[in-house]
């Protein structure tokens, strides 16, 4: 079972991921849209960490609430809104149970990624973020690793796409030959599941 701790730990995990990987995401982002995922993620994520540090919240659901909702405040352009919804509306289907299941937190992370599926408009092959979150969702009741690989993968298979959502969609077939910078930091994200879930196996080292 997942508690509470678990879930600051993946939140804490995934701002220690964006911020080894700011740079990257940048440059991913320099060369389709506004050279700032990097920046505006870092900014978001740290200040998530540092606000769950000073607020503790409860309950796992509470966790990703409050952290959604930093997002939503912290971070520009279409990101803030996208993962503030990915992460609410994922709290929101855990409620509030002291503890949930990896089954339970998939479920609910399949909710949260049709939320943003429905505020973005975007579905599978449209070179954004889904392209890494809807194979994860798929496989995340499985296993962690199976997920963040197939996030990885589905990151990389966005290079040969043409963006037809967000920024990148105003290049036209200029978007090709790229990979997209959402679906690599949605990939950050469902890795840092595996590191949270390493603490729990290496005792909360």
């Amino acid at each position: 079972m997942l508690d509470t701790d678990f879930f600051r730990r993946w939140m804490t995990a995934t701002a220690a991921a964006v911020d080894r990987e700011a740079d990257r995401l940048t440059e991913l982002d320099a060369a389709i849209g506004d050279a700032d995922h990097g920046s505006n993620m870092r900014r978001g994520f740290t200040a998530v960490r540092d606000v769950l540090e000073k607020e503790p919240p409860a309950t796992p659901g509470a966790v990703l609430a409050l952290a959604g909702r930093q997002l939503i405040s912290t971070v520009g352009g279409a990101s803030g809104p996208l993962y503030g919804t990915l992460l609410r509306r994922t709290g929101k289907a855990l409620g509030d149970a002291q503890e949930v299941s990896p089954a339970e937190l998939a479920e609910a992370f399949g909710a949260g990624v049709a939320a943003v599926a429905q505020l973005g408009g975007a579905q599978a092959g449209d070179k954004t973020m889904l392209d890494a979150l809807l194979p994860a969702v798929e496989v995340l009741a499985d296993s962690f690793e199976q997920a963040h690989e197939a996030a990885v993968a589905g990151a990389s298979a966005t290079i040969p796409l043409q963006a037809r959502k967000g920024r990148a969609s105003y290049l036209g077939e200029r978007s090709i030959g790229h990979q997209d910078p959402g679906a690599t930091s949605a990939a950050l994200l469902v890795g840092a599941l595996v590191e949270a879930s390493a603490q729990i196996a290496g005792g909360g080292a």
